[in-house]
């Protein structure tokens, strides 16, 4: 099952700097690990935030909110998903599909 994740992250105030950094390398590792596991698909950030729109496959919700929330920075995320269906005029199941739009 595929679902549109936004997540925005809000850093706590007071929290140090080596934190972060720390957070930061281990939130990189573990996403590299559920893309290459392919529960994270793609990923688009928000110009100006710090926040991403992703596109996750799992099981269902509840594998969904593992994977999601294993990441690092999940005690600062304010996540919002969306279940996806198969819609019947995707232009990616289309015939002559396969080439890309330009902006991706």
């Amino acid at each position: 099952m595929e679902f549109l994740v936004n997540i925005e992250i809000e850093w706590p105030p007071g929290a140090g700097e080596p934190d972060r950094e720390r957070l930061f390398a281990a939130e990189l590792a573990r996403g590299q690990e559920l893309a290459a596991a392919g529960a994270m698909k793609r990923l688009w950030r928000v110009p100006g935030r710090w926040a991403n729109w992703g596109l996750w496959e799992a099981e269902d919700a509840t594998a969904l909110h593992e994977a999601v929330s294993s990441l690092p920075l999940w005690p600062w995320m304010h996540v919002t998903v969306h279940p996806l269906a198969r819609h019947v005029n995707d232009p990616a199941a289309m015939p002559g599909a396969g080439a890309r739009p330009s902006g991706d």
